[in-house]
């Protein structure tokens, strides 16, 4: 299970965007790898389908990122960190941020 979720707020720790921020819209926990609004972007030559749906050319594609280059930004002071757990006194699992301890949507 991984600890960063759909519409969490990241950023890139290492490759061609580095430093570059984003929303996760989608996470594979299978393979490992989370897709990040506008992050990775890579150009895509498409080809026409023969009913006409989807038109050729070069389209923009967003590409999965692996897990271990993602870090979740603080919600308090904005800058990269790690999740923990805690739990409430009704024995719910909640997320933590390790830098600020402020619990995480």
């Amino acid at each position: 299970m991984s600890k960063l979720r759909k519409g969490d707020r990241v950023v890139v720790l290492a490759g061609k965007d580095r430093g570059k921020e984003g929303t996760i819209s989608a996470v594979f926990p299978h393979d490992g790898t989370a897709l990040v609004d506008g992050v990775n972007v890579v150009h895509k030559h498409q080809k026409p389908n023969q009913q006409g749906v989807m038109q050729g050319g070069i389209i923009d594609k967003d590409m999965p990122l692996p897990l271990s280059r993602l870090a979740i930004v603080s919600p308090q002071d904005g800058k990269a960190t790690r999740v923990g757990y805690r739990f409430s006194p009704d024995g719910q699992k909640i997320r933590v941020c390790k830098r600020t301890g402020a619990d995480l949507p």
